[in-house]
C-alpha cells in the first residue's frame, strides 16, 4: 500500500460563505435602519394638495401677469417681513393667508391671516422664528380672483 499524501483544505469556500453571510447581515442592518427612520410629509394633506396642482399653476400664472409684482422683503436687522401688494389692487376686497413652512421641521409651521393696510402693506415680526430656511407662501383672493406667491427666506 502506498500512503496518500495529506490533503490541504482550501480556504476559498469558507471565504465565499463568509462574504455572503456578511453581505446578508449588512442588508438586514440597512433594512432595520430604514424601517426605524420616520418620514414626515411636508403637510398632512400632501396628496390632496397634489391633486390641486393644475389649479395652483393657473393661480401662479395669474399672479405673474400682474402689472406689478407681489413682494416679500425680509429685513434681518429689524426682524421684519414686509408683504407688499401691487397698487392696482387698491380698493379691492383682499382676503388671504400667509403660510410659514419650515422644510426641516413640520412642527414649526404656522399660518397668519393676510391683513394689509390701506397702503396694501403688512409687516410681520420674525424675531421669534427659529433661524434657518423658511418658505413663505402667500395665498390670497382679490375681487374673487385667486393669487399665489411663494418665496424662500433665510433668517
Amino acid at each position: 500500500m502506498v500512503p496518500t499524501p495529506p490533503t490541504t483544505r482550501s480556504l476559498w469556500p469558507f471565504a465565499i460563505i463568509a462574504v455572503f453571510v456578511l453581505f446578508a447581515g449588512y442588508i438586514g442592518f440597512m433594512v432595520q435602519q430604514a424601517m426605524r427612520t420616520t418620514v414626515d410629509l411636508v403637510s398632512p394633506d400632501y396628496y390632496q394638495q397634489e391633486l390641486a396642482f393644475q389649479q395652483r399653476m393657473e393661480t401662479v400664472a395669474r399672479t405673474a401677469a400682474l402689472p406689478a409684482p407681489v413682494t416679500l422683503h425680509h429685513d434681518a436687522g429689524t426682524h421684519q417681513l414686509t408683504v407688499q401688494l401691487p397698487a392696482d389692487m387698491s380698493g379691492q376686497r383682499i382676503q388671504g393667508q400667509i403660510h410659514f413652512f419650515r422644510p426641516s421641521n413640520q412642527r414649526l409651521d404656522f399660518t397668519l391671516p393676510l391683513q394689509p393696510t390701506a397702503g396694501l402693506q403688512q409687516q410681520l415680526s420674525t424675531a421669534r422664528m427659529q433661524p434657518g430656511l423658511w418658505r413663505v407662501r402667500l395665498d390670497f383672493t382679490a375681487d374673487k380672483r385667486n393669487y399665489f406667491v411663494e418665496e424662500k427666506i433665510i433668517l
